[in-house]
């Protein structure tokens, strides 16, 4: 059986890292699987990346740029919410790829960016193979945005969008939805969710409820993520050895959906208590663009990294911390939070979306009430003086074991490529 997965990043992202690593366990169990990538990152020779030469990679940021570009245009010239949209206008026809003629099974991930055109997708449905997508955030739903925030639009035809600066009725949100309904109307496509809130989302999208959609998690290697000693990974990493070390880690720390402000409110709450104060420290992990003021007030002590672009080193970062903190406005999945506690370091997020599946509240972490501060405080106190770290630490890896690691996700996938492949030879010997 061969597989090909398709996303437009090989490591940028969390879709990216998604994809790779499910590649990675899929070739483990014995299933032929390669990946198509715009941006290869490595020299492993089972990603493929479509720019071959220096002229097709200027030519295809061209078309990432048109996109832009495109939107801006239609958005009354506004740079705002420019990247939490997308029109798939423009991209990559990669039905005539080698990857793509040999395999079985095409399955798509995050495709966006200039990446692949709603045409493209046409193309790989006209070649009559099997299609699974994997949805990694809400854009395949919507007519544009990546996360409706509440919106409910699309649960009929979008239209009236948020996101734009004159949202009507027939807006670009709307007339990209009507490209998608015609495209999905009828096709070969298997949608697979990678958590039971976003499986929700799909059931009540007007253009994929009449399909049946699947609910399979993220995959890690809980071998790469182990607990380490803490004493030296705080000495690796310049921390103190005697601190209640809690975790920040996000691409974008100051991005809104982060929430990074619920959790300097919590804080703040926590240092009332003086001694408190003096045992907690604060690592944030991640990029901070164009607000130097951003890390001012943090109310007790910490470090900041930055922007750390090897993943194989954060491990070390959970290992050395006590607990992380997600404050995310939302979650599709909730990748740090699995990392997290195969490394031993208990999470605490909001009690929506994502997170839900993750964590058993107070047993293998803490989900706080949604955008209530207090509550975050709550669960970080519970998580580094009043929880049994011992029992959580093992109920942690355990559920780790038995519902993302590499044999487990890699299964439910063969199973869905299976059931598709025999479905479809039905199908033909009945034809």
């Amino acid at each position: 059986m061969k597989i090909v997965l398709i996303n437009t990043a090989e490591q940028t992202g969390g879709a990216a890292i998604a994809c790779k690593r499910l590649m990675q366990a899929l070739r483990k169990s014995g299933v032929h699987a390669t990946m198509i990538v715009r941006d290869k990152s490595t020299v492993d020779e089972n990603i493929v990346s479509v720019n071959r030469s220096t002229f097709i990679s200027k030519l295809n940021f061209f078309k990432f740029a048109w996109e832009r570009l495109t939107i801006f245009l239609n958005n009354s010239l506004s740079k705002k919410h420019l990247f939490a949209v997308s029109i798939a206008n423009i991209g990559i026809d990669l039905s005539k790829t080698k990857a793509v003629n040999e395999a079985d099974v095409i399955h798509l991930h995050w495709v966006n960016q200039g990446f692949l055109s709603l045409k493209n997708i046409q193309q790989l449905i006209n070649t009559g193979k099997p299609i699974v997508w994997t949805m990694h955030d809400m854009w395949p739903l919507t007519g544009i945005c990546h996360h409706s925030l509440g919106c409910l639009h699309f649960q009929e035809s979008c239209g009236n969008c948020h996101f734009l600066q004159h949202p009507t009725h027939n807006d670009l949100s709307h007339r990209i939805w009507l490209k998608k309904n015609t495209l999905l109307k009828r096709n070969n496509i298997h949608p697979v969710a990678v958590s039971s809130w976003l499986a929700q989302q799909v059931r009540h999208s007007s253009l994929w409820r009449e399909k049946a959609v699947k609910t399979i998690p993220n995959v890690i290697n809980i071998d790469a993520f182990q607990p380490l000693p803490k004493i030296e990974t705080r000495q690796q990493l310049g921390l103190p050895a005697g601190k209640k070390i809690i975790l920040f880690s996000a691409a974008k720390i100051n991005d809104p959906i982060k929430g990074f402000q619920y959790l300097k409110e919590a804080l703040s709450m926590l240092t009332k208590d003086a001694t408190v104060k003096n045992q907690l420290f604060l690592m944030i992990v991640g990029e901070i663009k164009n607000d130097p003021d951003f890390l001012n007030e943090i109310p007790c002590d910490y470090k900041y990294f930055g922007r750390i672009n090897d993943q194989q080193l954060m491990p070390l970062f959970y290992a050395a911390s006590n607990a992380v903190v997600s404050t995310s406005l939302y979650e599709t999945f909730g990748q740090t939070l699995i990392e997290a506690m195969s490394c031993g370091s208990i999470p605490i997020a909001f009690n929506n979306s994502g997170p839900v599946d993750i964590i058993d509240h107070k047993t293998n972490g803490y989900l706080a009430n949604y955008l209530n501060s207090e509550d975050i405080a709550k669960g970080i106190h519970w998580a580094l003086f009043e929880s049994d770290t011992v029992q959580v630490g093992n109920t942690m890896r355990e559920k780790v074991a038995n519902a993302y690691s590499e044999s487990v996700v890699a299964h439910k996938y063969i199973e869905i490529y299976e059931s598709i492949l025999t479905s479809s030879i039905q199908e033909q010997e009945a034809f």
